[in-house]
């Protein structure tokens, strides 16, 4: 697979699912925003992570995003991408869109998550 390394450093947050929508800035960036019946969880830029006593915010995570569109019929991708970073004890935070996959890992173990998935046969370019 390609994949992509974005630049923006993201924060993942979790807050009530009584919480109101979080509206992302119409500024460009990474945002993704799901409602459960039990949390909201917000992935944004780091720098614009909400506040308050009932948000949880765990920052330094940076995307690698899979070359897409991919088609939904295709099957393994986060197995072929995850596998070889669970070897090496790499955590990950994954997410998709209806275009594509992303991969978060926290920044400090960007350089060997790269160097691991291009060990595996990947891919892996910086934007």
């Amino acid at each position: 697979m390609d994949l992509h390394v974005l630049t923006e450093d993201l924060a993942v947050c979790r807050l009530p699912a009584t919480s109101h929508w979080p509206l992302p800035t119409t500024e460009a960036g990474f945002w993704s925003v799901t409602r459960t019946n039990d949390e909201l969880s917000v992935v944004c830029p780091a720098e614009t992570a909400p506040a308050g006593d009932d948000v949880q915010v765990e920052s330094d995570w940076r995307a690698l995003q899979v070359a897409g569109p991919l088609d939904f019929s295709m099957v393994g991708v986060m197995a072929g991408l995850t596998a070889p970073l669970a070897e090496v004890g790499i955590s990950v935070f994954v997410m998709s869109t209806y275009d594509t996959d992303y991969i978060l890992v926290k920044k400090s173990a960007l350089a060997h998550a790269v160097d691991v998935l291009q060990s595996a046969g990947h891919t892996v370019d910086y934007l």
